[in-house]
């Protein structure tokens, strides 16, 4: 490979991460159809890199190419949302069976902790920090199960799954109602993985991903 096609590769990744964190800050939104000079402007990339970016997006399911009207980012319907966060609970599963087959204590014991603290802030009142600090806490939990799984192949389709989840949930208000529910999901999980309940563990992550559908406005019969 010469410089002038590494070069190339380098502004192409370098284009895709300013592309994706348009997408995590909401400034390009789930659903909006957006133009390629549009993309260009927003980055600050040019045309080729922008365009390399784009194709890689769509590889992993962040937009769809419109020949002739431009790229649509992932959309919010019912059908999208249930199959991004059921597939994070087929590996979730998996991965707290691994956690409680294992009895890891120390990890699971500090994630606990946490949020617990979020839990107990949250009832004294909601504040935009609690917000942020309790999707942070929601998402360590998430990786925890996943991490535990040691496959590299399934790491490679979380991580893809995580983009397009984040920017779903861009395409929502944060609601304050949701954070004391979702801690006591989690802390269902965490509990069950200390005791070393494989089954139950297992139970309490498709239990989560109920909870989290019906925030969505998503019924149990549809998933």
């Amino acid at each position: 490979m010469n410089d002038q096609s590494a070069r190339g590769m380098l502004l192409a990744d370098q284009s895709f991460l300013a592309f994706r964190d348009l997408l995590f800050r909401g400034e390009v939104r789930a659903g909006q159809l957006v133009s390629i000079s549009e993309l260009m402007e927003k980055t600050g990339f040019p045309l080729a890199p922008v365009r390399e970016a784009v194709k890689h997006a769509e590889s992993t399911g962040l937009v769809r190419i419109l020949p002739k009207r431009g790229v649509l980012i992932i959309e919010p319907t019912p059908d999208t949302v249930r199959s991004c966060f059921h597939l994070r609970c087929m590996l979730d599963q998996e991965g707290a069976r691994i956690l409680a087959a294992r009895l890891v204590e120390a990890p699971m014991q500090a994630l606990r902790e946490e949020h617990a603290a979020v839990r107990n802030q949250a009832l004294e009142g909601i504040t935009p920090e609690l917000q942020q600090w309790a999707m942070a806490v929601d998402w360590k939990l998430h990786r925890a199960l996943a991490g535990s799984l040691d496959n590299p192949l399934a790491a490679q389709v979380y991580a893809s799954n995580h983009d397009r989840i984040t920017v779903l949930q861009q395409s929502r208000r944060l609601l304050p109602e949701r954070i004391i529910p979702a801690m006591d999901e989690h802390l269902r999980i965490i509990d069950a993985v200390l005791a070393g309940r494989e089954e139950d563990a297992m139970r309490a992550v498709r239990a989560h991903l109920a909870g989290t559908l019906r925030w969505w406005g998503i019924g149990l019969s549809e998933v």
